[in-house]
């Protein structure tokens, strides 16, 4: 019953649907050979904790760090393949292998099957290379719903190339992306073989706008022991993409909803742990607009949502909401300046805005 609510939910997708047909940030491009690819994003932030300040200290936090540290190699291999890996050098990230995997374009554009360490295929901000990112972070409704971000696993994926259908000439008009993984996360060995299938198809009928939909189903091991139906998770999102000379709309709506055994107590509460079947509904949205002057300069405003708990009786108290003011500027192609003010407001208001600034090199 669980396989076939899957692929009518897939079915309904693919008609409800700029792409980002690569797994990896960058192209091989054209020819054989090795080219080294990179970028390194060293980071100032100012927390503004005040009296609510973290392990109950008043006071405000600020600091330097890496945001990511990353280099790495990709190209083409003959005949119909290429290859794609990328170092994380950055500890806050977790030095290790960041991606790595293994391309086969025999029938590429249309069809192109890739091994490996990859980004799972969920949504626009998802996809989008950290180094392009708009704002400095992702938005908090992708972080917690459309992860893992990255996984071990097998993708499929494609798109109609320069064909034109129905008369339309925008690159890549229909696309699509199908991936099988672990859904343990990066550089984490399968132990229960469930599986994690996720879909995300696009429409791109002109070259100023593109729209698409994900949806995404997870097998996960019962919390409670002696239980013997496996937990499950769902998730659906919703993407749109306006881009109009140096003017850029973009947005997201995602939705999921964990269903089986529910974990209560332990931790802070005292209380004991205890089990119970049921299930979490949560959703969250975002939307971002900026636009690049004739002076490299780019304002950014940002506005999103998130509720991990849509049930009523639990109340709104861990629902909150973030505006983004921001501004970039672009030295050259490959180096930036971003400014990013972050004001949180909860349900129950508190001191936890932050400053961010960072500086962009990409190393190609």
């Amino acid at each position: 019953m669980i396989k076939i609510k899957f692929i009518i939910a897939l079915l309904i997708t693919l008609f409800a649907t700029q792409a980002m047909f690569s797994q990896g940030c960058e192209e091989p491009g054209e020819g054989d050979g090795i080219n080294i690819f990179g970028y390194i994003q060293p980071q100032f932030e100012y927390n503004f904790y005040g009296k609510d300040g973290i392990f109950n200290k008043n006071a405000d936090k600020s600091g330097f760090y890496f945001q990511r540290a990353r280099l790495g190699v990709l190209g083409n291999i003959p005949y119909d393949f290429s290859y794609y890996f990328v170092m994380e050098f950055s500890p806050e990230r977790g030095m290790g292998i960041n991606d790595a995997f293994v391309t086969y374009n025999r029938f590429g554009p249309y069809l192109k099957v890739s091994m490996g360490l990859f980004k799972t295929p969920f949504g626009l901000e998802q996809m989008t290379g950290c180094h392009k990112l708009t704002s400095i972070y992702r938005s908090h409704v992708v972080d917690e719903l459309a992860g893992p971000i990255r996984d071990m696993g097998i993708m499929l994926s494609g798109g109609t190339g320069e064909k034109k259908i129905f008369g339309l000439k925008a690159k890549n008009i229909f696309g699509y992306q199908f991936a099988i993984v672990n859904g343990e996360g990066r550089n984490t060995k399968d132990i229960d073989n469930r599986r994690s299938y996720i879909g995300r198809f696009t429409f791109h009928p002109f070259d100023f706008i593109s729209i698409g939909t994900s949806y995404r189903y997870s097998n996960f091991k019962p919390l409670a022991e002696g239980t013997e139906k496996d937990d499950y998770g769902t998730r659906l999102g919703y993407e749109l993409m306006l881009k109009y000379k140096g003017f850029k709309l973009s947005g997201e709506m995602i939705s999921g909803s964990d269903v089986g055994t529910i974990k209560s107590g332990g931790g802070c509460s005292g209380l004991p742990v205890t089990y119970e079947e049921g299930s979490v509904d949560k959703s969250g949205y975002y939307f971002m607009a900026s636009y690049k002057t004739p002076w490299n300069i780019e304002p950014v405003i940002k506005y999103e949502s998130y509720d991990p708990n849509l049930d009523p009786k639990e109340g709104k108290e861990d629902a909150f909401s973030t505006m983004t003011f921001g501004v970039n500027y672009f030295f050259n192609e490959w180096t930036r300046l971003q400014v990013n003010y972050l004001y949180n407001a909860e349900e129950k208001e508190k001191r936890n805005d932050r400053l961010v600034i960072q500086v962009q090199a990409v190393i190609k």
